[in-house]
């Protein structure tokens, strides 16, 4: 069983965080700051940390900082509200693998979390393979069943890992932005859903990404996948299949007052992540560039 570790100075927003993991398979634990949070990782470490970003003692910012240090596997998620955006951005630079706005904990915690510990899985095994690898190029094509992004993003943690050309932590936030990617590509790109969908906190997002998984001409669009790796230097182009996108008309992704907004969420941790983002003419095409041994 994974244990997710909720840090909150405020009872009543710790119960809430905790609340959106009742009926699951996950252990919730708490701290009431990032002092009490370290000392208790150090005795019997987390599967992953949520976290609120103004405290007393040590705030969120310090605490990803010290997790980072030391546990660079351990992914921690941001708990934003309104008054703590410049310190999440600076949060997401330090080290932080996402965030969630506090008025959304219901509908995406869970979700976020449970990503992130999918990313964080990769087996040692899968480390192992091909230790003399230099470079490699891997191409993809995948449909929209988001079930499937699990093995693509596991192969290309495991190629960052033999060459050595990044830490965990790094890793990790490469693998987050391309999750994010793949996730645009689908659900934005090749069925064509608006987030606006989801700004009400209903099902009405849930239901059309169903529905159109099965009708034409959504079910049949692929996602395609180039991954470009070497010991100084990745490369990551995802294109869907869809109509494209202007996406200079999406909330401006460095402005610290947009977490609290649904769209371009992907896109702002895509950015933190990742050294230079483009995108083709039609923006059905994202090219990622990672930087990695300096």
């Amino acid at each position: 069983m994974s244990t997710v570790l909720i840090v909150d100075d405020s009872a009543v927003d710790r119960l809430l965080a905790g609340g959106c993991f009742r009926g699951t398979d996950l252990e919730v634990t708490y701290a009431t700051n990032g002092r009490e949070a370290l000392d208790q990782i150090r005795r019997d470490p987390p599967d992953a940390i949520v976290t609120d970003m103004l405290m007393p003692e040590l705030d969120g910012l310090e605490l990803v900082q010290e997790v980072k240090s030391s546990w660079q596997t351990l992914p921690v998620v941001l708990m934003t509200g309104h008054g703590s955006e410049e310190t999440a951005v600076d949060a997401l630079n330090a080290g932080a693998a996402s965030y969630v706005p506090k008025k959304n904990l219901s509908r995406d915690l869970e979700e976020t979390v449970r990503n992130l510990l999918v990313i964080a899985s990769a087996h040692e095994a899968e480390q192992q393979l091909l230790e003399s690898l230099q470079s490699v190029e891997l191409h993809f094509q995948i449909g929209n069943n988001i079930q499937g992004l699990r093995p693509l993003i596991t192969l290309i943690q495991s190629h960052l890992r033999q060459m050595e050309a990044c830490d965990d932590s790094e890793i990790l936030r490469v693998s987050t932005a391309l999750q994010e990617s793949l996730m645009n590509a689908i659900e934005h790109g090749n069925l064509d859903m608006d987030s606006s969908l989801r700004q009400d906190g209903g099902t009405a997002y849930s239901e059309l990404g169903l529905s159109r998984r099965q009708e034409e001409p959504y079910a049949s669009r692929l996602v395609h996948v180039t991954a470009k790796i070497n010991r100084e230097r990745m490369t990551l182009v995802v294109r869907d299949e869809g109509n494209g996108f202007d996406p200079y008309g999406l909330p401006d992704p460095t402005d610290p007052t947009n977490l609290q907004k649904v769209s371009g969420r992907g896109l702002l941790l895509i950015r933190t992540f990742m050294d230079d983002v483009s995108f083709n003419t039609r923006a059905n095409e994202i090219t990622m560039i990672k930087r990695l041994s300096e």
